[in-house]
């Protein structure tokens, strides 16, 4: 970063005025939002047109996810320069996921026992149509794999087939791999790869900031789809059901709430105002795909390493699902009381070890909440698969709370697993949290390039060190006297934040 003459510092300790209201994200995706909502119910065929916008503005995300994903992990990776703190990272990720995964499919079913929102129903399964369910997953056969074959696909049969087909797991996979090999041959050989990789992502990040600017329209596309598809009627056929997943869904939440704290001191509150664009876009399209790259750079803006946030939240896409495990573990237990069957604990325990399985087997295929609850009813024979097919009306209406619930809770596996590992930095998530742009490469893809360059000659006027290119990155640790002809450059040492 060029530091410019003495005025000009200056200067740049004023304050820079707010932006215009119009012109927060936030603002922008609330009104389209509200404005999808709006369409959708009043002009049903309209609303259920747009469906494009929507689905267009989560393609342009997904097109850039693979790449993102690789170039975050190997120069992460190469920046902590410990495969064995890679390994440690991964253990202590799943240990985590297993555990909030396991929690949430318990806690739905306490809820689903006191609530008992599918007693009285009274379904008669001869009315039941399989056609129904198939058209939802695609597939009338379609099982979940069992442990041997789930590992062997998240190894990939080709690098550049796992990209094009943006298969989390297999790019995650090969990433690792990737980085792992630049720390055993040495970073200072492999430097000219990884600076290759970093101007890349830069790349990258600058897409993904242009992307962004049609994020209201797809927000407005997806939802007057989602309302003028099903509309605010399913609500009421739905209500107690839906009322106990956004239920469960909020103490849930509060929970997280408690487990944020406690184990990372992190606000959680300060931490919902700060990332609030990208949950209500996650709400507006029903996707946590669409706010992926963000998410993760603004937990690495707030103090958790790169090479962790890069590890963490893809996999956690894949096997910490927090939001949906609370769902199919209170859809089973209502679809059993909707057809009069009473579950003791013993089989209630065994719908659990099943569930648990096949929400993890069915990750990234459509339609699969309806696949682990289909799987789970043939194992089990406590109703008729084809009844899966009830929840079809309210599944789209679930969507909320499972992107709310699964996207929070994969934020706090980052903090809690980054902080586990000693790479989480307290400090610059007050700075974060404050509104400050911790990092250059946070920037980039949160398009606030001048107002990082103004923080950053502010920070350098009041004596402060400059940010590092990005968290775990190397830092500018040595500052050169400046010129009168404000020339100088601030150069990159060895040190790392």
């Amino acid at each position: 970063m060029k530091i410019p003459n003495p005025e000009a510092l200056k200067a740049s300790s004023v304050p820079a005025k707010r932006k215009p209201l119009y012109k927060s994200l936030f603002f922008q995706i609330l009104i389209a939002v509200v404005a999808g909502v709006l369409i959708g119910h009043f002009w049903p065929d309209l609303g259920s047109q747009l469906r494009p916008l929507g689905d267009g503005f989560i393609k342009l995300i997904k097109m850039i996810i693979a790449p993102l994903i690789f170039l975050v992990i190997v120069t992460g990776i190469s920046a902590v320069g410990d495969v064995k703190a890679v390994g440690r990272v991964g253990v202590k990720a799943l240990l985590y996921f297993t555990g909030a995964t396991l929690f949430a499919l318990v806690f739905g079913l306490i809820v689903c026992n006191i609530v008992q929102p599918g007693a009285g129903l009274n379904i008669d399964p001869s009315t039941l149509s399989q056609a129904d369910l198939d058209a939802k997953t695609g597939s009338a056969s379609a099982a979940p794999k069992d442990a041997a074959s789930f590992i062997l696909d998240i190894i990939p049969a080709s690098v550049i087939g796992a990209f094009a087909s943006n298969s989390l797991l297999q790019v995650l996979f090969f990433s690792v791999l990737f980085g792992a090999a630049i720390v055993v041959i040495g970073r200072e050989r492999c430097m000219p790869v990884i600076n290759l990789m970093e101007t890349v992502l830069e790349l990258i990040f600058k897409i993904m900031a242009w992307i962004m600017k049609v994020a209201p329209l797809g927000a407005f596309g997806a939802m007057a789809f989602i309302i003028g598809q099903y509309g605010l009627d399913t609500l009421s056929t739905y209500a107690v059901l839906i009322a106990a997943c956004y239920g469960a869904a909020l103490v849930f939440i509060g929970l997280l709430f408690i487990v944020a704290w406690g184990f990372a001191r992190v606000p959680l509150w300060h931490f919902l105002k700060y990332t609030r664009e990208e949950f209500l876009l996650a709400l507006g399209t029903a996707s946590t795909e669409a706010v992926m790259p963000r998410i993760m750079t603004k937990l690495t803006n707030a103090g958790c390493s790169r090479a962790t946030t890069g590890l963490v939240v893809p996999t956690g896409y894949s096997f910490n699902l927090d939001g949906a495990a609370i769902y199919l573990s209170i859809s089973l237990l209502f679809l059993a009381q909707a057809f009069g069957h009473h579950l003791d604990l013993g089989q209630q325990l065994a719908a659990l070890g099943v569930l648990l399985l096949t929400s993890k087997g069915m990750a990234g295929v459509p339609g699969s909440s309806f696949l682990a609850l289909a799987a789970t009813a043939a194992a089990l024979g406590i109703f008729p698969v084809a009844g899966v097919a009830v929840l079809l009306g309210a599944d789209r209406l679930m969507d909320s709370m499972r992107v709310v619930v699964n996207l929070l809770g994969n934020c706090v596996a980052t903090f809690v697993v980054s902080k586990w590992e000693g790479q989480f930095d307290h400090s610059v998530m007050v700075r974060a949290f404050k509104g400050e742009i911790t990092n250059h490469d946070s920037a980039i893809l949160l398009g606030k390039e001048e107002d990082f360059e103004g923080q950053e000659l502010q920070r350098l006027t009041e004596g402060q060190d400059p940010s590092p290119k990005f968290r775990g990155a190397p830092t500018r640790d040595v500052m050169p006297e400046l010129p009168a002809d404000g020339s100088a450059r601030v150069g990159f040492g060895s040190k790392t934040q």
